[in-house]
Order: structure tokens, then sequence, then C-alpha cells
């Protein structure tokens, strides 16, 4: 089924995404202003994270030339079914129809240029999953990683078993989907979407039935566009060991990995999510437009060995 756009959008524009199963998903285009056309990008969220909560950044990048994707996965924001409970929407489901979806979008959207990807948290991880990956020219990570909590910061690993994998699968059996915002913990989620980050593995295809595993790992290793994954020092979710296990599964594609420290933005802390704080316009967000519209690495001497 062919992704559809509620109508041809001119300007900043609400949008609906058809992935293959039929699920509708709520997503907003940013149509590149006042110069050439540079790049088309689609912005991938964190888990529990609104789309809204990338727009800042978005609208800074269509003002550089990027015509720019945002969406919310199903059951998040404006992707959310009427009634959560029992939809059984899995993480997985966010890479291999939600992101697909979101691809072939863009891919098809009038206007030639590169197609690139920036991922935060799963977001970065979940491209390999998408069966048109291979369309994919660039892409851009920060804290990518599938939440094994042997890669938690090793201070925080203790609180962060407990709030994750402790917390979260009692409530989300007792609610029958995590309820995020009551706790003040992100946004709802789906069971199955709570279950698979409650009960990650070290592999993240033990997460797939075992028939499945060899297709996804065969998808993840066909992913050959450049990938420049940064690492913050005091996240405590996309560590260095994190963020190289997940570079681990895109074996086929050119990796940089760097690691940046709050300092080097005249910051006391950045963590998993301030980077998309608009404070960091003329600075971080500044330093990605390299990547994007030249594939160079805005840090080369911050480059993980």
């Amino acid at each position: 089924m062919k992704p559809a756009a509620s109508h041809p959008p001119h300007e900043d524009a609400h949008i609906t995404l058809t992935c293959h199963d039929g699920v509708m998903l709520g997503a907003q285009l940013f149509p590149a202003t006042g110069q050439p056309l540079k790049g088309k990008v689609i912005i991938n969220p964190a888990t529990g994270v609104l789309a809204r909560y990338y727009h800042r950044y978005a609208r800074f990048l269509a003002r550089h030339g990027f015509e720019v994707l945002t969406y919310d996965y199903r059951g998040i924001g404006q992707s959310r079914p009427a009634r959560l409970r029992g939809c059984g929407y899995r993480w997985r489901d966010w890479g291999e129809r939600d992101f697909e979806a979101a691809l072939r979008f863009m891919k098809q959207h009038p206007g030639k240029a590169p197609l690139m990807v920036i991922g935060h948290s799963i977001g970065g991880f979940l491209p390999g999953l998408a069966e048109s990956c291979g369309d994919i020219d660039r892409m851009l990570t920060m804290g990518a990683q599938y939440a094994w909590c042997g890669d938690y910061a090793r201070e925080r690993r203790l609180r962060l078993l407990l709030k994750w994998h402790v917390a979260m699968p009692m409530a989300t059996a007792l609610w029958g989907y995590f309820p995020g915002r009551k706790f003040g913990w992100l946004e709802d989620l789906p069971a199955g979407v709570a279950h698979e980050w409650s009960f990650r593995r070290k592999r993240f295809e033990l997460s797939h039935p075992e028939p499945e595993r060899e297709k996804v790992l065969a998808g993840m290793s066909s992913f050959r566009a450049p990938i420049l994954a940064v690492a913050m020092s005091d996240d405590e979710l996309g560590t260095v060991r994190a963020i190289r296990r997940t570079l681990s599964y895109y074996a086929q594609a050119p990796r940089t990995a760097v690691l940046l420290h709050p300092g080097d933005y005249g910051r006391e802390q950045i963590g998993h999510f301030n980077l998309f704080h608009a404070s960091h316009e003329s600075g971080f967000w500044t330093d990605t437009l390299s990547w994007l519209a030249e594939g160079r690495n805005p840090w080369p001497d911050h480059i993980l060995g």
C-alpha cells in the first residue's frame, strides 16, 4: 500500500502516513525554505517521545535547506489508537512498518536529493529493520541503543533496572499498557513495546521469533549508508558500550562514533535528551549541518577508537 499525504504540503503541514498493514501515522512535513534543496531528512524519535519534541530542530534544518519529516510511532501521540490497551503494537513494528512507511513517503515525495535519517535513542537502531533501508544515503544518530540493561551507566544501573525492568512491566500488567504519563515517565506505551524494553536480552534479534532472527540480522547487515553515531559522556542510556553494540549490527556500513562532553558546549550536563533543546541551535545543531550537507564529521578530535 502506498503511503499517503492528506494534502500536498507547501508549508509546515500535518500529513498522514499509511503503513503496509493499514495503520495510519500522524506526521508533519517541514519543507526546505529560502534555498535549494540539500537533502531529505527523517527524524526518528526516542521511545515514548512525541514527534513534536523534535519540531524546533526540524524547523532549524528546514531553514538550512533540508526537507524534514517527523512522525509519531504507532501507539504514540498523533498515532495513538482510541484504545491503547490490547492494541498489540510492538517495538519492532516501529522499524519494520512505521519507519518503512516514512522512508517510502520521502522517497516518493517530489524533489531529488540525498535521503538521510536522524535517529535518537531507539530511533537510531530501527532503520536497519526497514525493508527499504538501502535507500538511505546517510545517517546521524544520538544515543542510539536498544535498552539492554547491561549497557546502562554503571553508577545508575540499579535505579534504571528498578524503573524500566521492574516497575514498568508491573504497571503494564496492571493497566494493559504502560501509563507513562501517569508516572511522569515519557508517554504511554503499548504493552508490546513496554515488554520488549523490560525483557530485552543482550541480542536484539532474540526479541523476534526464532525463524525470523536470521532475516533480521541479514536486513541490518545490508544497510550500507555511512553512519555518524554521537554518544554523550553523561548519557545514562546511550553509553559508549550501547552505541558500539548498536553499530555492530550495521557491519557493512561505514561507521564513525564520536564521544562528546557537556563541557564541549559549555554545559554541566546534557544527558540523553538535551541535545534537541533550542539552546543548542548555535552549537550542536549547527555542527550537525556539516554531516548532513557534506558527509563531513564535525568532531574529528572526538572519534572513539
